[in-house]
């Protein structure tokens, strides 16, 4: 894969040249007041050293994402408008918002651009083609985004896994480039799979086992420590024979996760399941809770939380990992009674950065969870900005929006 500087002088140079970059802006909105407010802007933030890298070097910069899942028609509340308007705040420059993706308007708009000039397309999951499984419609949107570029720049990681118009075709199409943010992403995925610094531990949790069933059995055979917490720990303990109440549970999973045990306990592989759990009478940041060791979980309770005590041994077994990756918080972190296990972790991680150890979170929920917090993403080693992408990695499948960058 070659990078942008690769790219810049197999063009010549970037000077008024229209390069198109694929960006991940996928970012969450409160629309509860009048204007929408993005309340997570790490994948924006993201995404500028590509864009303003390009932007000096004189290229007119038209940046496309995707918002939301629109179902391939606009949708006011998936529009990027809002996004356009902290893009320009955070490059200290105008960035055009255009309000179409593709088209004679999308055209004349980037034609009458000057070098150095930001543009931002309207959702690309606003057309059906963007997304796709036919080939023949995918690829005539694609044709479409190529006619506003002369070279293509790949950098959004949290949409590599996808075969999609603006991830795949456009590639295809177009001389191309990895941007910085995937090039970091892959490097540190590498980190995590290849010559691994040990002892490894993974950190799993989020709600459901399945989510997640491909990298648990791919990591029973790279991992030392797999420490599970979150709303998928209840699937564990019911196959270690626990009653888990009312908590989540994947009664189809338990006899899956009954293998994984058995599997792990072959390999040498250490699972580290909670001593106790945060047991509410409802969902709910007001409902009345309690710790309860998980032999004794009532019937009538809620696991929302991993409990002090599994706080404290999970912190003990990461401090002396020289690798972790942690995907899904260990409890509702939304709320603040339940939020004290995913700030363990996080503490644990951060604490590894200072020791030249690598810490990385996750991506998705886990990115969302840490800066909720009150966690910046320079305290760790990583902070992913693709979830689904990332654990496909670790599951050892071939991502179609990196393959189609390696020739």
């Amino acid at each position: 894969m070659q990078d942008v500087d690769q790219l810049g002088t197999a063009l010549g140079g970037f000077s008024g040249r229209r390069v198109l970059v694929r960006s991940d802006l996928n970012v969450p909105l409160d629309h509860s007041g009048d204007t929408p407010v993005i309340t997570d802007d790490g994948r924006v933030r993201a995404s500028v050293p590509t864009i303003r890298q390009l932007s000096e070097a004189g290229a007119v910069v038209v940046v496309c994402a995707h918002l939301g899942r629109p179902k391939g028609v606009p949708e006011d509340k998936y529009s990027l408008a809002p996004v356009a308007t902290r893009l320009s705040e955070l490059l200290e420059r105008d960035v055009t918002f255009v309000p179409q993706t593709v088209g004679a308007d999308t055209e004349a708009a980037v034609a009458a651009a000057s070098p150095g000039d930001v543009l931002l397309l309207e959702n690309l999951r606003f057309n059906a083609g963007e997304t796709s499984k036919d080939d023949g419609e995918r690829g005539a949107f694609a044709d479409e985004l190529v006619r506003l570029a002369d070279a293509f720049v790949s950098d959004g990681f949290g949409v590599v896994h996808r075969k999609q118009a603006s991830v795949y075709d456009v590639a295809r199409r177009l001389p191309h480039a990895v941007g910085g943010l995937v090039l970091r992403e892959v490097e540190v995925l590498k980190r995590l799979t290849e010559d691994v610094e040990r002892p490894y531990a993974v950190v799993l949790g989020g709600a459901k086992v399945s989510d997640k069933l491909a990298v648990i059995e791919n990591l029973l055979g790279t991992a030392d420590r797999i420490l599970v917490g979150g709303g998928m720990v209840f699937t564990f303990l019911k196959a270690m024979g626990y009653e888990v109440g009312n908590s989540l549970l994947e009664e189809d999973q338990v006899e899956t996760v009954k293998g994984y045990l058995a599997t792990a306990d072959e390999r040498g592989v250490t699972i580290v399941l909670p001593s106790d759990i945060v047991a509410a009478t409802a969902f709910a940041a007001d409902a009345e809770h309690e710790v309860v060791q998980v032999d004794a979980i009532p019937a009538d309770r809620i696991g929302l939380d991993i409990g002090p005590d599994a706080a404290a041994t999970f912190s003990a077994e990461l401090a002396t990992c020289r690798t972790v990756f942690w995907n899904g918080p260990m409890g509702v972190f939304e709320m603040e009674p339940f939020s004290h296990g995913t700030r363990a972790v996080a503490t644990s991680l951060a604490a590894l950065d200072d020791l030249g150890a690598l810490g990385v979170v996750g991506g998705g929920d886990t990115a969302a969870a840490v800066r909720a917090l009150g966690f910046a993403d320079d305290d760790f080693g990583h902070v992913s900005t693709g979830g689904g992408a990332s654990l496909e990695y670790l599951e050892g499948k071939a991502l179609p929006g990196l393959t189609v960058l390696e020739d």
